[in-house]
């Protein structure tokens, strides 16, 4: 589907605080609008629409482009010239430094059109507590430089940033075609030793297989951006995905919002992926027995329905002697990810420790040896 950049009227969020005007935030601990220059709270959402509920969105039809016209937004965002990554800005904002990889960037009048998202986790730990998060995972590194923690925990402020998921739901049915193998054990004569000796030899039989399986997929998780490495983002689950609240403007005040990078079609095939594995772990179950081989799968799939979903990352992006270390910390859990940094004197340090008890406890067995 078409969701490239567009001429349309962009959606402009502003949250000003009622006593004095200035811009209202999200507080991660307190769950609510705050306001940094006089102190004033509001709910969230209070100046908000009446959020829908989330809802799932019907696949074909958005493949097709028929997903009503409400369902679509136009954003100003701006690309990163070195990790590519394409974060949503304010339309006042002209010039902004890349979460992921701490390059500066000047934006551009560009737009995106893409999918609204129908969803968000809230951020759960604010920067303080990320950036703790952050430091303690660095100082768990026994070769890692101590001046990175240092510099980490004195360092810039992490940024909070949306990353972009897609969630896919699909009812299932499949047939297939297999082997079944059931161990047993046959009694052999052996000679040990010039001895005979009686061994049990495992031997499997196996015959032919055939059923069908079915199960209904809720909320397949797909990353829709390209800006972190898949092994980051997979290293931070779990999420709470059963503690996701209706998209609201009102999260993303004082945080940015990374553009989805992979696009519907693309997800759905990694969705599928991530659905036959599934399905051939439930037919090998199926199947039962010691030994499993699965020969055809025929699926028929039905139903698929998806949403566009916000999850909460902070980041942190840091050159440190002439090199960026990268590092993610879950917005809701406090579980950290990122580039393992190595100290080459922490390393040379333990390699001649490590000769030297060597050499110490070799030098003791020798006059061990010598007292027989």
């Amino acid at each position: 589907m078409d969701d490239r950049p567009s001429n349309g009227v962009l959606e402009e969020h502003r949250f000003p605080c009622d006593q004095c005007g200035a811009d209202m935030r999200y507080d991660p601990a307190r769950n609510e609008m705050h306001c940094d220059h006089c102190g004033a709270t509001q709910a969230v959402g209070e100046r908000d629409d009446a959020a829908s509920a989330i809802r799932e969105l019907d696949f074909r039809a958005a493949l097709d482009q028929r997903l009503p016209q409400a369902e679509m937004e136009e954003t100003r965002v701006v690309a990163c010239p070195n990790c590519g990554a394409e974060t949503e800005l304010n339309p006042a904002i002209h010039a902004a430094e890349c979460p992921f990889c701490a390059t500066p960037v000047v934006t551009d009048t560009g737009v995106n059109r893409h999918i609204k998202p129908r969803g968000l986790l809230p951020f759960a730990l604010d920067e303080a507590q990320a950036r703790k998060a952050m430091t303690d995972w660095l100082g768990r590194l026994w070769f890692a430089p101590n001046g990175l923690q240092q510099y980490a925990r004195k360092g810039r402020a992490m940024a909070g940033v949306y990353v972009p998921y897609w969630t896919f739901d699909a009812d299932t049915k499949s047939s297939y075609t297999g082997m079944r193998g059931d161990d047993y054990y046959e009694t052999r004569t052996v000679m040990r030793d010039g001895k005979p000796q009686q061994v049990q030899v495992r031997k499997t039989r196996w015959r032919p297989a055939a059923g069908r399986v079915a199960r209904f997929f809720d909320d397949v998780l797909v990353l829709a951006s390209k800006a972190l490495p898949r092994k980051y983002t997979d290293g931070l689950q779990p999420w709470d995905l059963g503690a996701m609240v209706p998209y609201s403007p009102s999260y993303l005040a004082g945080f940015r919002a990374e553009a989805y990078q992979v696009g519907l079609e693309d997800a759905y095939d990694d969705a599928r992926d991530q659905m036959d594995r599934i399905i051939l772990r439930d037919i090998k179950f199926d199947i039962g027995g010691d030994h499993q081989r699965v020969t055809t799968v025929d699926t028929a799939i039905k139903d698929v329905t998806f949403k566009h979903i916000l999850l909460p990352i902070w980041v942190a992006a840091y050159k440190y002697r002439g090199k960026t270390y990268r590092f993610v910390v879950n917005g809701r859990s406090g579980r950290v990810q990122g580039e393992r940094p190595w100290s080459a004197w922490k390393i040379a340090f333990a390699v001649v420790i490590g000769l030297i008890i060597a050499g110490v406890i070799g030098y003791f067995a020798a006059q061990n040896q010598g007292t027989y």
